[in-house]
């Protein structure tokens, strides 16, 4: 029986053109232009070769200029960066330029890695799925934002994805909270679509459960609430049983809902070290010492001068009795 061996040439022989490029860009550019990209597109995976302008000029049997142009164009087009040598481009020196699909940094070998292609695709899908759910073009403060997640917070496109889906479900389009968020996650070292909805579940948990020990139902706890409630989360780091107790005793004490006199028993809590209902216990039981302690002092004071608390005077006896006998 013969051997059968299989061997796989599609990445080296084959050259990958996206859909994309097809309905939305081709269509619309130059002949030209679209020579040029698809030949840089070609030898995207050929880093023993990297193209110089004029070499691009005589494959295509077209000028340099021709070519400058085509690359000028698919750089507005956001599809393409190239650096040019120290003369500039439109001079007849052969002017080494190196191409960048997708707009990935330099290489030592000038050709783009394709594994960076392959993630800079990924990252342009993601920016095209925050506009359908932000219902709008983004600004460049919306991408640079989208662009710290991604590769300052290393966090994944799914995340991000997830991320802009979660805020928005909760009512807040503005990239100031979604970044708030993002920088909350990656505070608790959260990686994946699944650790995030873990922790969703539990924050919109602890908040009705807030809402509810405030006497508060059928409604979602307002921007200034949720503000507060995060603040116990995630600055002060107190469990949902500590929160609730403060509640309680916000209750007992004023008899309203106050998120701001909840948050002065906590702070201290917070200043004391306080860590668990324990602790609590124990600074209940000093507070109370310590005020028998004082009231003591202050009645053991009181009783030493009870009899001295009066004016003292003198009287004549003897002008009393003449005063007597005169009546």
């Amino acid at each position: 029986m013969k051997k059968l061996t299989l061997t796989n040439h599609a990445q080296n022989n084959t050259t990958v053109l996206e859909n994309e490029f097809i309905d939305r860009h081709m269509i619309k550019a130059n002949g030209e232009y679209v020579k040029v990209y698809l030949l840089l597109l070609r030898h995207l995976n050929d880093s023993s070769s990297p193209l110089t302008i004029s070499e691009i000029a005589d494959l295509l049997d077209v000028t340099e200029k021709d070519v400058i142009r085509a690359l000028n164009y698919w750089k507005k087009q956001g599809l393409l960066e190239y650096e040019a040598g120290e003369e500039a481009p439109h001079t007849k020196r052969t002017s080494s330029a190196a191409a960048f699909v997708q707009g990935l940094p330099e290489r030592p070998s000038d050709v783009p890695d394709i594994r960076q292609y392959r993630s800079r695709k990924e990252f342009k899908e993601l920016l095209f799925v925050a506009e359908q759910y932000l219902g709008k073009t983004l600004s460049a403060t919306d991408i640079d934002a989208i662009t710290y997640f991604y590769e300052t917070l290393e966090m994944s496109a799914d995340l991000i994805e997830y991320l802009i889906e979660y805020c928005v479900e909760n009512g807040h389009k503005s990239i100031h909270y979604i970044q708030k968020v993002a920088l909350s996650w990656h505070g608790q070292d959260i990686k994946t679509v699944e650790q995030a909805k873990t922790s969703s579940i539990l924050y919109n948990k602890n908040c009705y459960s807030i809402l509810n020990a405030y006497g508060i139902k059928g409604r979602a706890p307002a921007a200034s609430e949720i503000t507060y409630i995060r603040k116990w989360n995630e600055e002060y780091t107190f469990p949902l049983e500590i929160i609730l107790e403060a509640c309680d005793r916000t209750m007992n004490m004023i008899h309203q809902p106050n998120f701001d006199y909840t948050d002065s028993i906590l702070k201290k809590w917070h200043d004391k070290g306080v860590r668990s209902l324990n602790d609590i216990a124990e600074l209940d039981a000093t507070f109370t010492r310590e005020k028998e302690l004082k009231k003591k002092k202050t009645a053991k004071a009181a009783g030493n001068n009870k009899f001295n608390n009066f004016e003292n005077h003198s009287y004549d006896i003897n002008d009393l009795a003449r005063k007597l006998i005169q009546q």
